[in-house]
């Protein structure tokens, strides 16, 4: 159901139901977000990611919420804890969109901090169509991300967009493949941790962070890391971070 590979730095989660074009049921929001809390530390295989990437079996991203499954509070819990969850972890999290990324995929793919696109990827929350809806934390961030315009359309007139569209208005980032969300995860997981702890805080923070976000701040400024750029610097090689 969730493939978990771990690649040096970096750890894979794939979407392993293929015959349900990894449809999200609720045993797989709880394997994506317990094996996302593993991969960078917070649980029983903790594993010190320095980046997540995520990604379909097959020919789908995700498809969306299972249709065969049931909707009720025990699933809505599930689906939001993991992605919720996703956005708080203090890792980047790439999602390589190989393919339609619908309803909950969208939102599967929102969740994730950067993403790559390949040309088959496509994205909609068509829940206009299907009588549902999502939490204001989707419709936001979807709107930030693609702007108000496509955010709009999809909402309210319940339209697909295409790759080469969310690129040019940022709900993608690249265009490119698995391995090219890779190797972009591998460049990532050299940088600094604490630094993209805190950025990734700030980005996806509220005020009611605000606390929190001053500490992060405050530790990045102690930490070893940033006498390890400095040595670097004058050593003139490339700093080696180690998220201290």
């Amino acid at each position: 159901m969730l493939g978990v590979h771990r690649d040096g730095d970096v750890v894979v989660l794939e979407l392993q139901r293929e015959e349900r074009r990894n449809a999200l049921n609720l045993d797989l929001c709880r394997a994506i977000d317990e094996a996302a809390r593993d991969a960078v530390g917070d649980g029983p295989a903790a594993g010190g990611a320095r980046a997540i990437v995520i990604t379909g079996q097959g020919t789908a991203f995700c498809s969306g919420a299972d249709l065969g499954g049931v909707y009720g509070d025990e699933f809505l819990e599930a689906l939001y804890g993991m992605l919720h969850g996703l956005a708080l972890l203090p890792v980047p999290i790439v999602g390589a969109v190989n393919g339609p990324a619908i309803g909950a995929g969208t939102q599967l793919a929102i969740a994730c901090d950067l993403r790559v696109g390949d040309d088959t990827a496509r994205f909609g929350v068509p829940t206009a169509r299907n009588g549902m809806a999502v939490d204001a934390w989707t419709i936001r961030t979807l709107a930030a991300l693609s702007g108000t315009g496509p955010a709009r359309r999809m909402m309210l007139a319940g339209e697909l967009i295409d790759r080469d569209e969310a690129l040019s208005h940022g709900l993608v980032d690249r265009a490119g493949t698995l391995d090219d969300a890779l190797a972009w995860a591998h460049e990532i997981a050299t940088l600094a941790p604490l630094t993209l702890a805190h950025n990734k805080l700030v980005l996806n923070g509220t005020h009611h962070d605000d606390a929190a976000i001053e500490q992060s701040f405050r530790d990045v400024w102690a930490s070893d890391d940033v006498r390890e750029a400095a040595q670097a610097r004058a050593e003139k090689r490339t700093p080696v971070f180690r998220g201290r």
